[in-house]
């Protein structure tokens, strides 16, 4: 086949953006490209490779045209479209959180388990924001010892809460540098200058749902259904760039120089680990680049068989469209698009 013919759906969005800029800097190899997104964006003109294009509807007939779907909107949107386009021969690549758990809908991380997008049925998942440099950082580990239990606390940016949370934080800001009274809009409480332990909505468990996302999003991709995974969710006064406090329980005593060369070696993962020059990864270093970030490598001083570290991860890029892209680019090279597969 040609380039795919592809559609990015939600492409005014934080992550959207993000994609479009990444299409270009991959060079992907579309043929087409449609950008769709809500009502209030329709007729808006985005350059894209060098060319204006307009931003539509995403009709039915629209994702009949095209091979790649994907969407970078919220769940609601993907439960509407996405179905329709797989039924209409697209393949779809999905950011939302509404297939992740659907044992017949593939969630992937093409470094982590590539292999599982051989049985998809026309929608891929990718995974949440916060479980992505989790789990790049957990897979190789995993070749040193079985892991028993994972404890995760994170540090995420107002990005992953969308662009309206971005400019809440910048006015709140200003505001509150300049004196003034501070409202709180798109997050439940002031942002600026304080963090937030909530990310999403409580669960009768006093869980959030973001909490339980990467728990049973981290079993999913790693492939363990009984791994123990505990998450604190904090959202903090950073624009881009997640961070995350691992303690890993392993079965076996494994030593920080054993982790560090595992995941030195690891596609995608960099370290940067010199307290004593007090180097180690911190949002600014993640902000524009792809790969996750880990420091702070060190003997768990509570659990004999424990090791603790520090990650940072850009999450519009690798936590969101990085990952998203290269799913398709996977499915390319693997000839799994329904197109690849003799689609008129």
């Amino acid at each position: 086949m040609n380039g795919p013919r592809i559609a990015v759906i939600g492409v005014t969005g934080a992550v959207g953006q993000v994609l479009l800029r990444l299409l270009e800097e991959r060079s992907f190899p579309a043929s087409d490209i449609r950008l769709c997104a809500s009502k209030r964006s329709w007729g808006r003109r985005l350059s894209v490779n060098g060319t204006e294009l307009e931003v539509e509807e995403a009709t039915p007939q629209l994702l009949s045209q095209v091979d790649i779907a994907f969407i970078a909107a919220t769940g609601d949107v993907s439960r509407q479209l996405a179905p329709l386009a797989a039924d209409n021969g697209a393949m779809v690549v999905d950011k939302s959180s509404a297939f992740r758990m659907d044992p017949d809908v593939p969630l992937v991380i093409p470094e982590i388990n590539g292999d599982d997008l051989a049985w998809h049925r026309g929608i891929v998942s990718s995974p949440n924001c916060s479980t992505t440099p989790l789990a790049m950082v957990l897979k190789p580990l995993m070749g040193l010892s079985v892991v028993d239990r994972v404890i995760v606390d994170t540090y995420q940016s107002v990005s992953g809460a969308g662009a309206e949370a971005v400019r809440e934080l910048r006015l709140q800001s200003a505001k509150a540098l300049d004196g003034g009274t501070v409202n709180a809009q798109t997050l439940p409480h002031q942002i600026a200058f304080n963090l937030l332990p909530q990310v999403e909505t409580f669960l009768d468990t006093g869980y959030t749902t973001e909490e339980m996302k990467m728990v049973d999003e981290t079993r999913k991709i790693l492939h363990e259904p009984d791994l123990a995974v505990s998450a604190t969710c904090v959202r903090v006064p950073v624009i881009v760039g997640h961070s995350e406090a691992v303690h890993i329980e392993f079965r076996d005593a494994v030593t920080p120089d054993e982790v560090r060369q595992a995941l030195t070696a690891a596609t995608g993962v960099r370290v940067l680990d010199d307290p004593a020059a007090e180097v180690y990864p911190m949002p600014i270093h993640a902000e524009g680049h792809d790969d996750v970030l880990v420091g702070r490598v060190r003997q768990d001083v509570s659990h004999p068989r424990g090791v603790a570290l520090w990650v940072a991860c850009d999450n519009l890029r690798k936590g969101a469209a990085l990952n998203s892209i290269q799913i398709a680019e996977e499915l390319l090279s693997r000839e799994l698009l329904p197109a690849q597969k003799g689609r008129d």
